[in-house]
């Protein structure tokens, strides 16, 4: 656990991060953690969708929504606060402290997310791929795939998520 959390904590957010790029819906593809969680609600998880909008003080609004089996939608909110890296944001979601880095972004087509979640001297890390679309190459599963591992998550914990139908507005 200690060597993956080093390897974490250099994980750098993507030099020329651009806010204003990441507005507007994108889909939530590709999850990989080591928490312990995970395990027992790996089966049950699917496709969602996220929406970034950024604030005028350089902060991303994030509002994540997904369809459950029963009809229902569990939904999402958290404000990011910018840092003083570009692409790095911190927020607070349950009990958790998050330092969330945009790691690798193309605008139109996808988004790579690392964050560190610590509670109580407890750390976990969360990696997520988002495509502006449902469908996404074999090469960016495959992109993000080597990046979780590479992040300390084990092979069994990545997964592509199945498609799912989509919540309705808010």
């Amino acid at each position: 656990m200690l060597c993956s959390m080093m390897v974490s904590s250099e994980v750098t957010p993507q030099a020329d991060f651009n806010a204003q790029g990441m507005a507007g819906k994108w889909y939530l593809i590709g999850f990989s953690t080591n928490a312990e969680w995970f395990v027992s609600h790996k089966a049950s998880m699917k496709m969602g969708t996220a929406m970034f909008t950024p604030t005028g003080d350089g902060d991303l609004d994030i509002s994540y929504a997904s369809l459950n089996a029963d009809g229902t939608c569990f939904r999402l909110n958290n404000l990011a606060k910018k840092t003083g890296t570009p692409g790095k944001f911190t927020y607070s979601s349950w009990d958790n402290q998050n330092d969330m880095r945009m790691v690798e972004v193309k605008y139109d087509e996808y988004a790579l997310a690392h964050t560190i979640k610590s509670n109580a001297g407890d750390n976990t890390v969360v990696n997520k791929l988002y495509g502006r679309g449902v469908d996404i190459g074999a090469d960016l599963m495959e992109k993000f795939r080597q990046f979780s591992l590479e992040t300390g998550i084990l092979p069994e914990n990545i997964a592509i998520l199945p498609r799912n139908g989509e919540c309705p507005a808010a």
